[in-house]
């Protein structure tokens, strides 16, 4: 009998589509003279003082496995931080865990909590692993779509009105990628007044908390009756320019936490030892760095949201992140043929808003992790495609 490979895959997984993100990054990546807007990471490199304590760590032959959990200074120090910058207590013990990038938190936690037919509520345009990873878990993704009129935050009329007696997780993904859109403390009062008459886990994704202008991150684990059912999620990655550390962390209630943690046992064993190390250093001396980033990403996010709007494009004014997601419709082009064809054409690779769920469409993310010089050309070059294609 002959073997099919293909007869062996999982259903759901072939089912799942490859993210969007990486499509074009991916071809630009090939052509001679490409400007790329279209992966979210920071252009710095990880900061000195870090990447010697990483170096540091090596020298010293820390090279073993760290506790399942992570290192217990590590976990020590993330309850510190958070308790320094947004007023919030874990314990280090019993409500933290150290994780391979924030990606691997949220799978933790829906593989975790989930039950098959439990229906996670999922705000979009977000990023696009919740809903593969909440299907990976057997659950079932319910889209909340948002809207540019209401600067991409979910309302509490409209979460109420996505909520069943399947409901078992609620997506709070604020500071938002790919809009930018944040959720004040008055925005997440009213979420909190729908959620405190259910029995919903927020999975709260933080991974851009640093990254506000103008007005200070608030979690909804500091809103009354939520941080008991918050399992905030968040990492070094775009705060300390850590990508390629993989790194990151969750905080919740001791029983999740202990839960998630016996899946990470059997899949992960425990995080990069090194990158441990050094993000011990970036939460005990990084704040510097974090004011320093997010002033240049700053002046950079007024720069492209003022370029867009001045070509045409209209552009929701992003309050996190860094992200620019402007509306593309006034050229009657697709999210996709826009991103096609502005990439062969111009040599500029952008995402279609369609990757970051379907109400996304009519729009295109662009990051502004990128040089000033690299984002004028880019707008130059974007420009000068919008006339030809009017």
């Amino acid at each position: 009998m002959s073997f099919n490979p293909e007869s062996m895959l999982n259903s759901v997984v072939k089912d799942i589509p490859p993210s969007g993100i990486r499509k074009f990054f991916d071809i630009a990546a090939e052509m001679k003279d490409a400007i790329s807007l279209g992966v979210g990471e920071p252009d710095f490199v990880t900061p000195w003082h870090i990447r010697d304590m990483g170096i540091h760590s090596l020298q010293k032959g820390q090279t073993h496995y760290t506790s399942n959990k992570g290192l217990k200074e590590l976990r020590q120090e993330i309850s510190n931080y958070l308790k320094r910058r947004f007023n919030l207590t874990y314990d280090a013990l019993t409500q933290s865990i150290v994780t391979v990038g924030g990606s691997e938190a949220i799978d933790l936690l829906f593989r975790a909590v989930i039950e098959p037919g439990d229906e996670v509520i999922i705000p979009e345009p977000s990023f696009v692993c919740y809903s593969p990873l909440t299907r990976l878990a057997g659950g079932v993704p319910v889209p909340l779509n948002t809207k540019a009129e209401n600067n991409f935050k979910i309302t509490a009329e409209e979460l109420a009105a996505a909520i069943t007696p399947k409901t078992k997780v609620l997506v709070l993904p604020y500071p938002n990628n790919p809009t930018g859109g944040i959720m004040t403390r008055e925005d997440l009062e009213g979420i909190a007044e729908v959620i405190r008459k259910s029995n919903i886990l927020i999975l709260s994704d933080e991974i851009y908390a640093e990254l506000t202008y103008g007005r200070q991150h608030c979690s909804i684990a500091e809103i009354d009756g939520m941080y008991e059912r918050t399992v905030l999620v968040s990492g070094f990655s775009k705060s300390y320019a850590m990508t390629g550390w993989r790194l990151g962390y969750a905080c919740g209630h001791p029983a999740i936490i202990s839960e998630m943690t016996k899946v990470h046992q059997y899949g992960i064993m425990s995080a990069p030892t090194t990158a441990q190390y050094a993000a011990v250093e970036a939460l005990k001396n990084g704040d510097a760095d974090i004011e320093a980033m997010r002033d240049e990403y700053d002046g950079r996010r007024r720069l492209i949201v003022g370029g867009f709007n001045a070509i045409g494009l209209d552009c929701f004014e992003p309050e996190g992140a860094f992200y620019a997601f402007p509306c593309i419709k006034s050229t009657g082009l697709s999210s996709n043929d826009f991103c096609e064809k502005l990439l062969y054409s111009k040599k500029v690779a952008v995402v279609p808003g369609n990757a970051f769920g379907a109400s996304g469409e009519g729009h295109i993310r662009c990051s502004y992790a990128y040089s000033l010089d690299s984002i004028n050309e880019a707008l130059n070059r974007i420009e000068a495609f919008v006339k030809e294609n009017k």
